[in-house]
């Protein structure tokens, strides 16, 4: 019989509703697999055993006493340190805010605790959110369970390696530039960028406020889909948020996708960025579509040249305007012994951010100054609006684009630390769907030679979810089971 950390949300969810397992079981299980493994992998900036421990508690006696349960009850979860919990450290990956106690619960923590879902812990991430690599974290490196040599991908690199490793079935992230589906297809398994605004963002510390998108990991995509479904909805604490019905995510996945039109975005299939091998198990992933009978077209997309360039200067724009906060009065750490308020908050912020987020700081500082507004910020949402265009455009005659998600797969750990560029050139294919607020799913089809996972990415229109994970769930279904890391060989004895 399968170890609760081998099993899928929705295979854990029903054991515990069908009295087969309780919920502390599979907490303490999970709880048991991380200490096996998370010493190697190190996915997470804090443990939560007791705030998990005491919502499958909560669970448990709801089953005895014949409550109805939701969907994923009792299953086990890793939250991004970017999400307030009440009380609980909350980082951001950051020393700034190394010892910040949040007085509140974001939305989607609320929904989680109001779903019955154990927070097992706080999972590692790039400082605020920037990075493809999660080598920016003020707490240490995530290794890609895959190969502990090279990166989970980043931002929310804690989140995919912790479901890739088997620490938990589910995570959540945020997805600001790919920062969500990136590391899903580094680590192997589904990651997804909802709609903007279709989850709220109130109790996210903010990135960059007109990308960032709260978003579910996990290791299917029915699981992704269930996960979703919890944390959609509109919340007037977020002026933001969607004022819509969530659909029914679920219902979608058992349709098939026979004369869906799906157009190939073959500039980056084919663009000398990427590798051979995301190349390979692109085109077998198009073959796989193909033979479910997808009606399968060539699509370009010309604004996507520049969606890079734009991207860089609007969401370090926004940073500049919102880690101005993080100065040493208000909340956050403090330089001691500073002679007066300007030399405190100097070296606050010098002392508490790191290199990355001082850059993009001083780009977005830069971006907005008087004389050069207008030639850059201005220039880059003239862009972002021709993104969004060349998608409108392009979903007059698809339903969906099929593109990889990544050029590469993943990197070995300090290989581009040196090299911005070349690191922020690990989100080419997935920048364009946060500039334009759209949808889109992250899912694993297959290994390269060297046995490293490639991921496959759905975009689609805004409110697109429901067909993306019909796509996906019928790719998965075709394919076959998602391989693993060898690392679940390994006994937790």
């Amino acid at each position: 019989m399968a170890q609760p950390w081998e099993q899928t949300a929705a295979e854990l969810a029903a054991a515990i509703s069908r009295k087969e397992l309780s919920a502390r079981d599979a907490v303490e299980a999970h709880l048991a697999r991380i200490d096996a493994v998370e010493p190697d992998v190190h996915a997470f900036v804090s443990l939560t055993p007791d705030l998990a421990r005491a919502t499958a508690d909560a669970v448990d006696q709801k089953v005895a006493a014949g409550e109805p349960l939701g969907p994923l009850a009792g299953v086990p979860l890793a939250l991004k340190d970017i999400l307030c919990v009440d009380g609980v450290r909350t980082t951001a990956g950051s020393r700034i805010l190394e010892d910040y106690h949040p007085p509140y619960d974001a939305t989607v923590v609320q929904k989680l605790r109001a779903a019955g879902i154990p927070i097992v812990g706080k999972a590692n991430m790039d400082e605020f959110a920037m990075g493809s690599s999660t080598e920016n974290s003020a707490f240490g490196v995530t290794r890609n369970p895959w190969d502990l040599a090279r990166v989970p991908g980043g931002s929310s690199g804690g989140s995919a390696a912790a479901v890739a490793a088997g620490m938990a079935p589910l995570a959540i992230g945020t997805d600001t530039g790919g920062s969500i589906r990136q590391p899903a297809a580094l680590c192997g398994v589904v990651g997804v960028k909802p709609t903007y605004g279709r989850v709220s963002r109130y109790g996210v510390i903010a990135f960059a406020s007109s990308l960032d998108q709260v978003g579910p990991f996990a290791r299917t995509v029915e699981d992704a889909a269930l996960l979703q479904q919890v944390i959609s909805g509109h919340d007037p604490m977020d002026s933001t948020s969607i004022d819509g019905a969530v659909p029914d995510y679920g219902s979608a996945l058992e349709g098939d996708v026979k004369g869906l039109r799906v157009g190939v975005v073959t500039d980056w299939i084919d663009g000398k960025g990427t590798e051979p091998g995301v190349r390979a198990r692109v085109r077998d992933a198009i073959d796989a579509f193909a033979d479910l009978g997808a009606d399968l077209g060539k699509v370009s997309l010309p604004s996507f040249e520049y969606a890079l360039s734009a991207y860089y200067l609007i969401a370090p724009a926004e940073c500049s305007s919102n880690l101005a906060r993080y100065d040493g009065v208000r909340y956050g750490m403090r330089a001691p012994d500073a002679a007066d308020v300007v030399e405190m908050n100097t070296r606050t912020r010098s002392a508490g951010f790191g290199d990355e987020v001082k850059r993009r700081i001083m780009l977005g500082t830069y971006a907005l100054s008087a004389g050069y507004y207008d030639a850059y910020y201005g220039k880059a949402q003239q862009v972002r609006t021709l993104v969004i265009r060349d998608f409108d455009e392009a979903y007059k005659r698809f339903d969906v684009l099929l593109s990889p998600t990544s050029p590469t797969t993943a990197f070995k750990i300090g290989e581009r630390t040196d090299d911005p560029l070349a690191m922020y050139l690990s989100d080419v294919c997935t920048i364009p769907t946060n500039l334009a607020g759209a949808a889109a799913i992250s899912i694993p089809c297959g290994l390269d030679d060297a046995g490293l996972p490639v991921g496959l990415q759905l975009m689609g229109p805004p409110l697109s979810e429901p067909l993306l994970f019909r796509l996906a769930a019928a790719y998965e279904r075709a394919r076959g089971p998602f391989e693993v890391p060898s690392m679940w060989g390994r006994s937790d004895d």
